[in-house]
């Protein structure tokens, strides 16, 4: 997105904030809140970069010349990203994994993936789905499979408050789906399960 644009909006957010600090009854002459209104606007500028669909990553793709045709697996990506629902954090683990077909991707762009459509106001249904719509849009693979475990602090900070509490999501297309891909897919979750973070802490 246009720079120029962008520091218009941020200006705008920058407002936004500050009146609904002082709308919570907060002092901004306080030392430590006179340039919480900038700050946060700079967050966000950061931490929704996800909105902005130019800067998807590009993912480098490789001849399968080996013709390798097994599970390519990256397992416990960290990440964090903010509930659409009432914009606090939700953190954990992604699971990302594909079975090639012409191509193989360079396994950094996996993480690349997950950690860009982290980037905005979202739902943990989606961004296990739009990962996977990604990967099978720009690899091409014959199959694709996503886990995603996260904490929410809409669950543990407010509401029913149950700290801890993990919520897993999971996606499969192509292979993985079908009755050919059983294997494939219970491999992918034992994989899970017997992870160092299976105490689910995070």
């Amino acid at each position: 997105m246009n720079k120029k644009i962008w520091n218009i909006r941020l200006q705008r957010i920058e407002r936004h904030v500050k009146e609904m600090l002082i709308d919570l009854g907060l002092d901004l002459n306080s030392p430590d809140l006179k340039e919480t209104p900038k700050r946060v606007a700079k967050m966000y500028y950061e931490i929704f970069a996800g909105l902005d669909e130019k800067k998807a990553p590009e993912i480098t793709v490789f001849p399968n010349t080996e013709k390798y045709s097994s599970m390519v697996m990256v397992k416990e990506i960290p990440f964090y990203s903010i509930c659409s629902h009432h914009l606090v954090p939700f953190f954990g683990v992604g699971h990302i994994a594909y079975i090639p077909d012409k191509s193989i991707a360079g396994l950094s762009k996996l993480a690349r993936v997950l950690e860009f459509f982290a980037k905005k106001p979202q739902m943990q249904e989606r961004l296990t789905e739009e990962i996977a719509n990604y990967l099978e849009l720009k690899l091409k693979p014959r199959g694709v499979m996503v886990a995603i475990e996260a904490r929410h602090l809409c669950m543990e900070m407010r509401g029913i408050e149950k700290y801890g509490s993990v919520t897993l999501t999971s996606t499969v297309r192509g292979l993985f789906k079908s009755k050919d891909g059983i294997e494939n897919r219970r491999e992918f979750m034992s994989k899970i399960i017997n992870s160092d973070r299976s105490s689910r802490n995070l």
